[in-house]
């Protein structure tokens, strides 16, 4: 099992940037890809971003392409979610999850097993 813990939410201004972090334990994480998934109020859970851990290749939702970065520290076994230009629609609260060590299709809650309890992100207008 994999123990995931998030910080770095906050209340921003739209165009402000904030970076959220997630530390991972347990050895189920050794292998293991971290994504960054987000839920608005009254909405689904979505995908935002994910980066394995063998070859580093990272994943993003169309939405935060160009805005996001995720990143990890292997060493410090730490997750890492940059977000710049941040907009009011990017307001939601914002989980971690550890899955398989690689991705073979469309990156979905179901490919992930554990999952952080989240840090909630508003961005004002």
């Amino acid at each position: 099992q994999v123990q995931l813990v998030e910080s770095g939410g906050g209340l921003v201004q739209a165009g402000d940037s904030l970076r959220l972090s997630c530390t991972a334990s347990g050895r189920a994480f050794e292998n293991a890809a971290l994504g960054w998934f987000r839920q608005a109020p009254g909405k689904e859970r979505e995908f935002v971003a994910a980066i394995t851990k063998i070859t580093g290749r990272t994943y993003y939702a169309d939405l935060v392409k160009g805005r996001f970065i995720i990143s990890r520290d292997n060493a410090k076994n730490i997750m890492y979610l940059q977000m710049n230009s941040l907009k009011p629609e990017d307001t939601a609260v914002y989980f971690c999850a550890a899955g398989p060590p690689y991705f073979t299709g469309k990156i979905t809650q179901a490919d992930f097993g554990s999952w952080g309890q989240g840090t909630q992100v508003t961005v004002s207008s």
